[in-house]
């Protein structure tokens, strides 16, 4: 539920009470990942998605159904899934399988949800628990945990509190949405219990250095792709806000310089993109001396073959090991035949995209590869954090 946070808060602080159906587990072709939600309110207002649209109606009618019981609305757990036994079954045409968790919510009497959908509009780190899985009585109860380890809420025993908090804490520092499994005593033994863990993390940092036109149009597919974006080059002349209105900030310093900074100030961490498009080498080797060095997500260059070559020799030069080059995308971006700005930065947005999730960026047409692949690996922990 955590994905549309923005408006499910709006509704608690209006007191509006709702249903909300979330995505458990998937397998197969399903479209929407864990943590994916739909929620209706007592109007038939609908926000989200839980499919794309193959079973919307279906899981409309369960949140609906969920409303009108009132207080008395028990949790529910459903399957849906492609069915070749009864073509008029509701399921997926893509041939996947899909649990969702269809729970109503009273904003008065569920502190928990409030307070990490709260968190989760403002941008902060915050985690909330459920049990999807387990004794009835059970189901559908809940914590809210932040980055601190405090949480919120209860599973009705003080072990279970403390064993699912710490578990799903773990998740919450790597920005993972997923299940965990425990006892219901609080071990790992007894009665199991599963539980859904929804992580909301702040965006993920996109850092363009080199205020050319190219960066203008890498920063605009930055935000459509849901970083926030620093524009970062020496020549305060080109690094206008004039020049890049998209982004989140921009910034007139020499680009290792800044790295630097902004690394000390614990603002990269393993979801971080660093696309160099300033193709100068007084720019580009101090910058990428550190950058491959961090434990971020990507590292890219533009450039021509020929610039590539000599900024591996300058790297080699300082000190950069073979291990460390090996991380450089260069020259940035997938093979598109790109030529315009525009459609550079598709190029770059498509490898950023493929490098996350594991694709191989060939053609899906005659391919026999996922068309979706698993969930990203576990992010490494932040710079400088105690603890991503």
């Amino acid at each position: 539920m955590l994905d549309i946070a923005d408006e499910l808060h709006r509704w608690c602080r209006q007191g509006r009470p709702f249903a909300v159906a979330t995505v458990v587990a998937v397998g197969g072709s399903a479209p929407r990942q864990p943590g994916a939600a739909l929620a209706v309110d007592s109007d038939g207002t609908a926000i989200g998605s839980v499919s794309g649209g193959c079973v919307e109606g279906a899981v409309y009618e369960l949140c609906k159904e969920a409303l009108e019981s009132g207080d008395s609305a028990e949790p529910v757990l459903q399957r849906f899934g492609y069915s070749d036994d009864d073509a008029f079954a509701v399921g997926l045409t893509c041939g996947g399988v899909i649990d969702i968790f269809v729970q109503r919510v009273d904003p008065g009497v569920r502190p928990e949800f409030t307070a990490a959908l709260a968190a989760a509009a403002a941008g902060e780190t915050a985690a909330v628990a459920r049990i999807v899985e387990g004794p009835a009585d059970l189901l559908g109860r809940a914590l809210s945990l932040r980055a601190d380890g405090r949480f919120e809420g209860s599973l009705g025993d003080p072990e279970r509190d403390r064993t699912a908090a710490a578990e799903a804490h773990a998740l919450l520092e790597a920005g993972r949405t997923g299940t965990i499994g425990i006892g219901a005593d609080g071990s790992r033994c007894g009665e199991p219990l599963t539980l859904l863990v929804e992580s909301s993390v702040p965006a993920p940092r996109m850092i363009v250095f080199g205020a050319i036109d190219f960066a203008g149009a890498v920063v605009k597919v930055g935000k459509f792709l849901g970083y926030e974006v620093t524009l970062c080059d020496a020549r305060p002349v080109f690094a206008t806000r004039a020049r890049f209105p998209e982004a989140d900030e921009v910034i007139v310093d020499w680009p290792h310089r800044y790295l630097d900074e902004t690394t000390a100030a614990g603002r990269v961490d393993g979801r971080t993109v660093i696309c160099v498009l300033t193709h100068d080498a007084k720019f580009d080797v101090p910058l990428l001396e550190r950058a491959l060095k961090l434990p971020i997500a990507f590292v890219g260059a533009m450039g021509s073959r020929r610039t590539h070559l000599d900024r591996l020799e300058r790297l080699r030069e300082v000190g950069v090991t073979e291990l460390e080059l090996a991380r450089l995308r260069s020259p940035i971006g997938l093979d598109l035949g790109a030529r315009t700005p525009e459609e550079t930065a598709l190029s770059i947005a498509a490898e950023i995209v493929a490098h996350r999730r594991g694709g191989s960026g060939v053609p899906l047409t005659g391919a026999h590869t996922p068309i979706h692949h698993e969930a990203e690996p576990p992010i490494a922990r932040r710079v400088g954090s105690s603890a991503a």
